[in-house]
């Protein structure tokens, strides 16, 4: 993206267990203006890019800082006091561990739905057709870790097509998955259809039909201690509204 204000876009808060940098971290009032801090899953990071300099540009002296990173990293995180005032996760079982955790008191609300993906280097050179066909023999296959919600939703459609894979490695992001697979480091990865299509020529994607069987719903809900709990509703609104709605669908996104 053009044009923005100097977002901030990693993660903000990787070292959370120690308190100074969570002290620098998070909503903020600068001289500029009111950052507003969103933590969001890493297969949202275009999409919310652009979503954020929508907000801004409706905002003037808002900036919004990105902390994209594996769900369950960031709801360890939010549960940690890591400073933010949205989440929006890949699954519900990572938004349940910060209810719990009672840094969200709010109902989350649904606002998009994933599904999974093969993906390969251009021309498909180990002629991947199927699921099982990334458990062969010779075939370096990267997938994410079951704690990531990609990951739960790996290990349900390798049940469901009764395959197992072998992964030379396990991520703890869908985008590190897809990004061994762009560079060559792997011959065929799983990741969402949406990071799939962002990626355009750099793969070539393979769907299968077990796919169906793991949709994972991202929620989305305003952190209770926020700073700018009124910017991060309407930041949550603007993702649930229609111009989310048509960002999300535009970049491959179901609908809740």
């Amino acid at each position: 993206m053009t044009g923005s204000k100097g977002r901030r876009v990693g993660v903000l808060c990787a070292a959370v267990a120690v308190a100074a940098a969570l002290a620098g971290c998070g909503s903020s009032d600068s001289g500029n203006g009111t950052t507003v801090t969103v933590f969001a899953a890493a297969s949202l990071k275009q999409v919310f890019t652009e979503l954020g300099a929508e907000f801004e540009a409706a905002h003037p002296d808002t900036e919004v800082a990105f902390s994209f990173a594996g769900s369950s990293d960031l709801a360890s995180q939010l549960n940690q006091g890591a400073p933010a005032d949205v989440f929006a996760s890949a699954d519900t079982a990572n938004m349940d561990k910060v209810v719990r955790g009672g840094r969200i008191t709010e109902q989350p609300r649904p606002f998009a739905t994933n599904v999974l993906t093969m993906v390969t280097p251009p021309g498909n050179p180990k002629n991947i057709a199927t699921l099982a066909d990334m458990g062969l023999p010779g075939v370096r296959a990267v997938v994410c870790a079951p704690q990531v919600p990609c990951g739960a939703a790996t290990k349900k459609v390798t049940a469901t097509a009764q395959v197992s894979l072998n992964p030379v490695s396990e991520e703890s992001a869908v985008t590190d998955v897809l990004a061994k697979v762009t560079s060559g480091e792997a011959d065929a990865g799983l990741v969402y259809v949406t990071d799939a299509a962002g990626a355009g020529d750099k793969v070539t994607t393979v769907a299968f039909p077990e796919s169906a069987s793991a949709v994972n719903t991202y929620p989305i809900a305003a952190v209770a201690d926020s700073a700018h709990a009124d910017l991060a509703r309407e930041f949550e609104e603007l993702v649930i509204g229609p111009q989310g709605r048509a960002a999300l669908s535009k970049a491959g996104f179901g609908a809740p």
